[in-house]
């Protein structure tokens, strides 16, 4: 496959992903900045994200055609860029003053789908306007059943292609960076809503895919073993999202790609299985897919863009991305993702100390990465 110009305007500033960190970093306040690379106490839920990912090693064939690749992919039955999507984040508009429209613009530029937070301004129809790209829209439940309607059809009616429950959000997790600065971020709790995370059962399930089925199909996200993927399955769910919130809300729970194993063998192909958690590389996509995922949604990868330079700079976090994947699939023998399997991957010790930047050796830790003030 012949190279895909880049359109973001950005090569020659950013070169490396990890710039895009460096850059973030000085230009978010204190408070915004860990409001991005905290997690939930202990931290340590974000810690074996990325232990998980770096205790994979590759198993690369030789020999073979690799003069064409190609890093196409469907995401939810549809052709996509890379096998990547944008992962739903509350309060973008912190990061950026267009805040979801921008990440929006970004990734409809590079030609892979936003999956919007309910939680993130300028809201639904707002932002299905910035972008002509593909676009799947997130729901916190709150209000009865009535207003979750009223919600569906606003997403069919903007152009949506798919509806997503967060079902690991009963409770705010205890984000100590936040508490010890004494600054909520809890949106979805404070201002004053009528939320119903904590209510939210199989039966809305049920009753979602009975009235909204034939509208838009239904994605659960905050799925972490194999029995509830099972389970999800039996329910008619379109999309198993494998995450563990980034770390946000359980603490010491397993990293998602150790998660993703079973929930792949639970869910034997009957719906399409998304998995985030700590993915900031090429290789980290490719490990992914590996293992079964169809798609890998990143989070903090594309709020450095954002917050650095806009929707060009998220567009310019997909161009790196997508050279690093191409790479990945040549050096392993790959022309694609059509041959990849688990034979391509095997454990191996990890040698990195994991954090929330460790995939990136070149930051100044002290000053860029985990608990940088």
């Amino acid at each position: 496959m012949a190279e895909q110009a880049n359109s973001s305007g950005l090569e020659d500033e950013f070169a490396t992903l990890h710039e895009f960190v460096k850059a973030a970093k000085m230009k978010l306040s204190p408070e915004r900045w860990d409001y991005v690379v905290g997690a939930a106490e202990t931290e340590t839920t974000l810690k074996r994200n990325r232990y998980a990912i770096d205790s994979m090693a590759f198993r690369p064939r030789v020999l073979r055609d690799i003069s064409a690749i190609q890093c196409t992919a469907p995401v939810m039955g549809k052709k996509a860029r890379l096998p990547v999507m944008l992962a739903p984040v509350g309060g973008l508009e912190r990061l950026d003053p267009d805040g979801a429209a921008a990440a929006a613009k970004g990734a409809g530029l590079f030609g892979v789908p936003q999956m919007l937070s309910s939680v993130s301004a300028p809201g639904l129809e707002a932002t299905a306007k910035a972008s002509s790209g593909r676009k799947f829209f997130q729901l916190y439940r709150r209000g009865n059943d009535q207003a979750t309607d009223e919600i569906v059809d606003r997403a069919v009616d903007a152009g949506f292609e798919a509806f997503c429950y967060t079902i690991d959000s009963a409770f705010y997790g205890r984000r100590e960076r936040d508490i010890s600065r004494r600054v909520s971020n809890r949106s979805i709790i404070d201002d004053g809503g009528d939320y119903r995370q904590q209510s939210l059962s199989w039966s809305e399930v049920k009753r979602y895919k009975d009235k909204h089925g034939h509208k838009l199909p239904l994605i659960l996200k905050g799925i972490q073993t194999g029995e509830d993927a099972a389970i999800a399955c039996d329910h008619g769910v379109d999309g198993i999202y494998v995450t563990n919130h980034g770390g946000r809300q359980l603490d010491h729970v397993r990293g998602t790609l150790d998660t993703l194993p079973e929930v792949v063998d639970a869910v034997r192909g009957r719906a399409q299985v998304i998995i985030d958690g700590g993915f900031y590389r090429g290789t980290d996509i490719v490990k992914a897919l590996a293992l079964g995922a169809d798609t890998v949604a990143i989070g903090r990868l594309y709020l450095y863009g954002l917050a650095a330079a806009s929707s060009m700079g998220v567009a310019r976090v997909l161009e790196i991305l997508e050279h690093e994947i191409k790479t990945c699939l040549g050096l392993l023998g790959l022309d694609g993702f059509a041959g990849i399997d688990k034979s391509f991957v095997h454990p191996a010790p990890s040698l990195t100390m994991p954090h929330v930047h460790s995939a990136f050796p070149l930051l100044n830790l002290a000053d860029e990465g985990y608990g940088g003030r």
